[in-house]
């Protein structure tokens, strides 16, 4: 069953009724333009077939219960939390993420109902595939929803980003949740985070005898959070430094007099940040053209900067990306926010298995855990089910 069909069900066994409505959204892909989004850059993204799906209520008052679903069973059902009593980092569970967008909704001024909300997710959870925006944007349709509420996507983003950074405390860019909401069916979407514009670009790798593999290290670091905040705390002294509203705003231009007018710990994170943009820019030249199997070029060079000036990656991205190399993949980067998560490698149709054995083999070779590995197909974004 799906998520949606099976959050359904945990719902009526739970409550004893049919649901308002379920709603759902995808985890993603960041194809390339990675550390970009908090740097008012260009990400290209894509939205993913595994979903996050709430089946949802409303409720008489204004309290909101959550539950999830294993098996087909409403478990790990929390608190009762009420509406009006929300404050940001006092919840210190999963539930945060969904009771942030109630209280950042709340925050604009709409009228968020009491309901009853039981979610499921087929979103590999530690992946760096976005589990946490796909919570933040499903809860966010269905409490709009439920409320008879619309907003614009863009805005809708904004409320899931700021559920993230000001409630639970993450302080994440924009490009996970406008994924999570914006990306249709075999496209990437190309994001200019600056203006909000987004284009769909053309990108069905299947359908040119190719496959995007994402290869889940199945490992998260412990300083992932910390060294994240410290990524985007250094672009913000660097933009100061140098005089911009943000690093968006130096060009390849002026990339080497930037360099040399700052410290050294940071001039590495502005490089990064202004050679990805660029390479945002030529792969979506390339995919226009139908140049699928040029972007490999971008991919490596993106994840060696992410490696070597970004400072993000670890053994076991590495390792992957080397393994998927070697096994003749076109191209493969860290794909996410770094230091664990998942590698993605564009391969030939026919090279898939090779690929996927060889970053197996490599991790047994190192006595690291199997990676789980399945291919990634630009899928639809957020919506309502049924």
């Amino acid at each position: 069953m799906d998520p949606a069909g099976q959050a359904a069900a945990a719902f009526r066994a739970t409550h004893g009724k049919e649901p308002d409505g379920v709603w759902s959204a995808p985890g993603r892909v960041n194809l390339i333009g990675e550390h970009t989004d908090y740097n008012d850059g260009l990400v290209l993204p894509f939205a993913l077939p595994q979903r996050v799906a709430v089946a949802a209520s409303r409720r008489a008052d204004d309290v909101l219960t959550f539950g999830t679903v294993r098996d087909g069973q409403a478990v790990n059902s929390t608190a009762e939390r009420r509406v009006a009593d929300l404050q940001p980092k006092t919840v210190d569970d999963w539930s945060a993420y969904p009771a942030g967008v109630a209280w950042a909704l709340r925050e604009r001024g709409i009228d968020v109902p009491g309901a009853d909300l039981i979610f499921t997710s087929n979103v590999p959870t530690g992946a760096g595939l976005s589990s946490s925006a796909a919570i933040e944007c499903a809860t966010a349709i269905a409490l709009l929803g439920l409320a008879g509420t619309d907003l614009p996507l863009p805005e809708v983003a904004r409320v899931a980003q700021q559920a993230e950074n000001d409630f639970v405390g993450m302080p994440c860019g924009i490009l996970d949740q406008t994924a999570s909401l914006r990306c249709t069916a075999g496209h990437a979407l190309f994001l200019d985070v600056c203006s909000s514009e987004a284009d769909h670009v053309p990108f069905d790798a299947m359908a040119n005898g190719l496959e995007v593999l994402v290869i889940d290290t199945r490992v998260s670091h412990a300083l992932a959070e910390s060294e994240y905040a410290d990524r985007r705390f250094g672009c913000e002294r660097a933009a100061k430094a140098l005089g911009v509203e943000s690093l968006r705003d130096v060009s390849p231009a002026d990339l080497a007099q930037a360099e040399e007018e700052l410290p050294a710990e940071l001039a590495p994170l502005v490089r990064h940040v202004v050679t990805e943009n660029e390479r945002v820019l030529a792969t979506v030249r390339h995919l226009r053209a139908g140049e699928l199997r040029s972007i490999g070029t971008f991919l490596n060079a993106s994840h060696e900067s992410l490696r070597d000036d970004y400072r993000v990656s670890c053994a076991e991205l590495d390792l992957a990306v080397e393994a998927a190399r070697q096994a003749g993949a076109i191209g493969a980067r860290m794909t996410g926010g770094g230091f664990g998560g998942s590698a993605i490698a564009l391969a030939e149709a026919d090279a898939r298995e090779a690929v996927a054995h060889a970053a197996r083999a490599a991790f047994r070779e190192r006595n690291l855990r199997e990676p789980r590995i399945f291919s990634a197909v630009p899928s639809a974004g957020a919506g309502r089910d049924r």
